[in-house]
């Protein structure tokens, strides 16, 4: 007998199964990181034995949140919309959508060693979408020309991790953390205007 290819319901019912478990296992690995994956499962809604065949190691889920991060990441950056307005304003909207991401962001990208740069032809496409963004503020006057791709993207991912941790340091609301960041990426970033 010849298995027939899953139906299109049986892929879509895979499809959000696997990020309700991911989106669990966000939630309670962000608070514990050790937490047995069978608080992931009762998270999800789902058996241990189903979080099993979608992730059958501990090892396995963990992997499988960077790739969700980067998912994630290029989800945002189209809701931000890169190529409506100034590149600046963009680059603020972008940082915004980013900002969201606290907690997929912190779990997927703690423990990355400095050596794990990427060279840019291996970036995905939000961090492609950044460098161009970048490029077209230069052309557009919004972005200081001396300001670097690579350079205002690391200044991005350092001032999120900046004011993701200042509302719980400074025991400020995260709106108030979430406005300061984007407030001062738009200074570091804009062009200086001589009257």
């Amino acid at each position: 007998m010849v298995k027939s290819s899953p139906s299109e319901d049986e892929t879509r019912t895979r499809a959000r199964t696997r990020r309700a478990i991911l989106d669990a296992a966000v939630e309670v690995l962000a608070k514990n990181r050790s937490a047995p994956l069978s608080q992931v499962a009762a998270e999800a809604g789902v058996a241990r034995s189903t979080l099993q065949r979608y992730f059958a190691e501990r090892a396995d889920l963990l992997a499988a949140l960077g790739d969700y991060a980067e998912e994630l990441i290029n989800e945002a950056t189209e809701r931000a919309r890169v190529d409506e307005g100034t590149a600046l304003e963009a680059f603020s909207r972008l940082a915004s959508e980013y900002f969201a991401l606290r907690k997929v962001a912190l779990l997927a990208f703690e423990g990355e060693s400095e050596n794990s740069a990427q060279e840019e032809q291996d970036c995905g496409p939000g961090d492609l979408a950044l460098y161009e963004l970048v490029e077209r503020g230069h052309e557009d006057g919004s972005i200081d020309p001396r300001i670097t791709p690579l350079w205002a993207q690391q200044l991005l991912w350092s001032m999120l991790y900046s004011g993701w941790t200042y509302s719980s340091i400074a025991r400020v609301p995260v709106f108030e953390s979430h406005n300061m960041c984007v407030m001062s990426l738009v200074k570091a970033l804009a062009r200086e205007r001589r009257d």
